[in-house]
């Protein structure tokens, strides 16, 4: 497909849904109606339906210049399945809007829906509908994402109890060290076209960062376990601001400890090329979309034998207030430094 062009307008604007959605699978029976029509149509039989929406913008959520069109299109359902899980429910079916300039052909955005589609073929949900359109400038992009959970079994971010664990999946500030180490390649690269980086020892932060992943196999084990957690949230801006989140809206206070951090054998060595350490990046650092929750004592034993999730603190009476416990024992106060919009 590289080595074609074909413009945009060469089909028009249904011509390039057709082209774009002619060998959609149907994957879940909820789904009755898909694209094609003025809208969609579901029928969740008596389950609850989550809906969450969100948008990724050229320039400021990813840059071209090292996101492939492919891990894009991945990437964009993938974050937006994340808000699903976070709910404690199951995602059944996204609607996708493009808006891009002619700059983009026909095979770029083939490129773009392939990732696309491998993200609804691993979550298996379906895309159901959507929309393009024209931007005068950049790539612009927007995915709504609805899933389904038995009555009353979600979990908001407002739960949390005195004496509750705090735990988190995967590891910690791993994309946000591919971005640090992206953004410096870029500008070598600008500098010195010839000189090619090497990122063989650091695939596994770059990948966290361009293709991360919904914690699908998480809220699969917790279900397998009986555990249903107090509050949850995915962690888009950083550990720091996502549980100040669940703090303020519980109406509770925090303690985590850094040294129950869970961070990448190579973290340590590759913040300390930026001047920075594990801590600060987990922390203020964004994009990992791991899993941040509470759960109650009585479910300790069964989160200790697990592989996916680690505790890292525990919930305390709102007036104690929000600290970090660090490895020398003193107690930081908890503040928001992560990724802020129209910061």
């Amino acid at each position: 497909m590289a080595d074609q062009r074909t413009e945009i307008s060469a089909l028009g604007e249904f011509g390039l849904i057709d082209y774009l959605t002619k060998n959609i699978e149907i994957l879940n029976p909820s789904t009755v109606l898909g694209v094609g029509d003025d809208a969609a149509v579901v029928d969740h039989a008596g389950m609850q339906t989550v809906l969450s929406t969100d948008m990724l913008v050229e320039g400021i959520h990813f840059d071209l210049a090292y996101s492939p069109l492919k891990y894009l299109g991945y990437k964009a359902v993938s974050v937006n399945l994340s808000d699903i899980y976070a709910m404690n429910a199951t995602p059944t079916q996204i609607l996708l809007s493009i808006a891009c300039s002619n700059r983009f052909s026909v095979e770029a955005l083939h490129d773009f829906y392939e990732g696309v589609y491998l993200a609804c073929e691993q979550y298996q949900v379906d895309l159901v509908g959507g929309d393009t359109a024209a931007s005068q400038k950049g790539l612009i992009i927007s995915v709504t994402a609805a899933g389904q959970v038995a009555p009353d079994k979600f979990v908001t971010r407002t739960g949390a109890q005195v004496n509750d664990l705090i735990c988190v999946s995967g590891e910690l500030g791993n994309a946000y060290l591919g971005l640090l180490l992206l953004e410096r390649e870029k500008k070598i690269w600008i500098e010195t076209p010839s000189v090619q980086p090497d990122f063989e020892q650091s695939k596994w932060a770059i990948e966290k960062l361009l293709k991360p992943t919904a914690r699908q196999d998480v809220i699969e084990w917790l279900a397998t376990q009986k555990i249903i957690p107090t509050a949850m949230i995915d962690i888009s801006d950083g550990l720091s601001s996502e549980i100040l989140h669940i703090a303020k809206q519980s109406k509770k206070g925090i303690r985590l400890y850094e040294d129950k951090l869970p961070f990448h054998a190579q973290a340590d060595e590759l913040a300390g090329k930026f001047n920075l350490n594990p801590t600060t990046v987990a922390m203020n650092g964004g994009e990992d979309y791991e899993l941040l929750f509470t759960i109650p004592q009585k479910d300790f034993q069964k989160i200790a034998e697990s592989k996916l999730v680690s505790v890292i603190g525990f919930v305390t009476d709102q007036e104690k207030g929000n600290k970090l416990i660090t490895t020398a024992g003193q107690e930081v106060p908890i503040t928001a430094q992560g990724w802020q919009n129209f910061g």
